[in-house]
This record gives structure tokens, C-alpha cells and sequence, in this order.
């Protein structure tokens, strides 16, 4: 079984996922006429599922339009009792430690899961289950906000794959987890 669990953020400079009100207008500082993507396309190809928490989902929610992932997405979350109804067979409740989750989706056949939502990220990395990290940097300082990363137990080596430049300013940095 060939089971992965990709990281896909935007960070600012200084390594804010969200402003400190939780703003995100900043992800659209840098004009984008032609509407690329920045491998989200292709990240969707390559995954069967995506697992994100609750503030997340509560975020996409809340952009309105069209529900933006053709994939399966599983929300973590001990609160939330329901999900919208429009969403009822795209979306699933979830509850549990990084690892049941993954042992839930694996039973399922979702071996290849993007996780996304800043405290998922981090519980998924603290437990030591991230395979690899695809991070934008937006050439933005914010000053303070949400950070991507937090306390580890211990140090993560990460090894270079790739890097990519879109709009001629944003990076786009690729690692796999050096086990």
C-alpha cells in the first residue's frame, strides 16, 4: 500500500498561515489574471481524500459558491454535530487522535490524504505524520497571526524536491520527510 500524507499551504514571510483575526485577504496580494493554480490541479489528481479541521471547513464554507474539491473531505472536529446539507455526500464528521483517523481512512481505501488546517497540520506533524510538505510563500509580512508550525517533540528532517516561482513572486517550496 502506497499510503502518503501531503501538506498544500500558502504561509506569508514571516510564517502566518492566517492574519490575527484569522483574515486571509492577503493570500490575493499579488495580482493573478490567468487564475493559476499553483499545483492545486494536480494536487487533487494525486490524493484520494482530504482531511481538514473544523475552522477550516468553516473558512470554505464561508467564501460561498460552488463547493471547491471533487475529492472525498473528512472534518475533524468534536463540535460539530452536522454538516450542511448540500454538502451531506461530500463531505464527513470525524473525531479522534491523528492516528485513528488515519487508520478509519486507510480501512476505507483513502490512502493518499491531504491535510490541511493549521492545527491538523501541526497535530499530524507533532505525531510525526506528514510525508511531505508543499508550502507557498506569499512575499508578505503580517506581523503576527496564525503560525503553520509549532512545538515538536523533537527535530524533522525534511529533504528538497522541488521549488517552483508562480507570478514571478510567490514560491512554492517542495519536501519529502526523511525517515
Amino acid at each position: 500500500m502506497n499510503k502518503k500524507n501531503i501538506v498544500f499551504i500558502a504561509k506569508s514571510l514571516d510564517g502566518f498561515i492566517a492574519g490575527k483575526n484569522g483574515e486571509l485577504d492577503w493570500l490575493h496580494a499579488i495580482p493573478n489574471p490567468e487564475n493559476n493554480d499553483m499545483g492545486f490541479i494536480q494536487l487533487m489528481d494525486e490524493i484520494d481524500a482530504i482531511v481538514m479541521g473544523r475552522t477550516t471547513f468553516e473558512t470554505v464554507c464561508a467564501f460561498g459558491g460552488e463547493w471547491p474539491y471533487s475529492k472525498p473531505v473528512f472534518v475533524l472536529s468534536n463540535s460539530l454535530k452536522a454538516v450542511p446539507e448540500y454538502l451531506n455526500k461530500k463531505v464527513s464528521l470525524m473525531n479522534g487522535s491523528p492516528h485513528e483517523i488515519l487508520n478509519s481512512l486507510h480501512e476505507k481505501g483513502y490512502l493518499k490524504l491531504y491535510i490541511d488546517g493549521g492545527s491538523t497540520i501541526q497535530n499530524f506533524l507533532q505525531e510525526d505524520l506528514i510525508d511531505e510538505l508543499r508550502i507557498t510563500t506569499i512575499p508578505i509580512l503580517l506581523g503576527g497571526g496564525f503560525p503553520l508550525f509549532g512545538d515538536l517533540a523533537k527535530p524533522m528532517q525534511f529533504e528538497h524536491i522541488a521549488s517552483k516561482i508562480y507570478l514571478n513572486q510567490i514560491v512554492q517550496n517542495h519536501y519529502r520527510r526523511k525517515r
